[in-house]
C-alpha cells in the first residue's frame, strides 16, 4: 500500500499564502491556509495508505487529525525539500501539497498497476501531486520549482528516466483571491469554502 505526504508550511500570518494579501488580511490569508491544509489532511486520513505522513515547516497544531506522522522539512529549495520527503519512503508514494482543497479520497488512491509515477499537473503550470512506485530522491532534484514550466519540467524528468506515467485530472492551487473564488465553488462544503463565505460575511469581501 502507499504512503501518502503532505508537504506543508505551519499556517501563520506573514508566512503562508502571502498572494493572497492583498485583497486579504496577512491574518485572512492564513486562516484560510489553515482551512485548505485541514481539507487536504481530512481527504488524507480517509484515503486508504499505508502510512501518513505531514512533512511540515513549523509546529503542528489542532488541525492535525490523528493518525499522521510529522517528519520536519530540510533545508534547501523546494526541489530538495520534496526529495527528501521522498527519501524518508521505502514503497510506493504519493505527495500532494496543501494548495488544492477540492482534492478527495478517490483521487488520491493511488494505482501503480501498469505505471511507475503518477502525475497530477496544476493548471498555474506546477503540480499538484506527485508519486513514484520505486522512490527515487534524484528525479526532483535539480528541476526549477515555482515557474510556469515546472510541472513540465518534472514530468520530462519522469519520462526520460523511463518511467510510466499515469496523468492525474488537472486541479488549480490556491494562490491568489481569484483561485480561492474558484477552488471554494469547486468544493462548496469544504472547510475553504466555509472560511471564505465567513470572511464575505464579516463585511470584508
Amino acid at each position: 500500500m502507499t504512503t501518502l505526504l503532505v508537504i506543508a508550511k505551519e499556517p501563520r500570518p506573514g508566512r503562508v499564502k502571502t498572494r493572497l494579501a492583498p485583497p486579504f488580511t496577512p491574518e485572512e490569508a492564513a486562516a484560510l491556509a489553515e482551512a485548505a491544509l485541514t481539507d487536504t489532511l481530512r481527504a488524507v486520513a480517509a484515503a486508504p495508505a499505508r502510512r501518513r505522513v505531514l512533512v511540515l515547516d513549523g509546529k503542528p497544531g489542532p488541525w492535525l487529525p490523528p493518525g499522521f506522522d510529522v517528519v520536519p522539512q530540510c533545508a534547501g529549495g523546494l526541489d530538495e525539500r520534496l526529495a527528501a520527503a521522498f527519501a524518508g519512503c521505502d514503497g510506493p508514494a504519493l505527495l500532494i501539497g496543501m494548495d488544492t482543497p477540492q482534492v478527495t479520497p478517490g483521487l488520491l488512491t493511488a494505482d501503480f498497476d501498469g505505471y511507475d509515477a503518477c502525475f497530477g499537473p496544476a493548471e498555474d503550470g506546477g503540480f499538484w501531486a506527485l508519486g513514484l512506485a520505486k522512490p527515487d530522491p534524484e528525479l526532483l532534484r535539480g528541476v526549477p520549482m515555482s515557474t510556469p514550466v515546472t510541472g513540465a519540467v518534472q514530468r520530462a524528468r519522469l519520462v526520460a528516466a523511463g518511467l510510466r506515467v499515469r496523468d492525474l485530472p488537472h486541479l488549480r492551487d490556491v494562490d491568489t483571491a481569484a483561485d480561492a473564488e474558484a477552488v471554494a465553488a469547486l468544493a462548496p462544503h469544504s472547510r475553504f469554502a466555509a472560511e471564505l463565505a465567513r470572511l464575505r460575511t464579516a463585511g470584508r469581501r
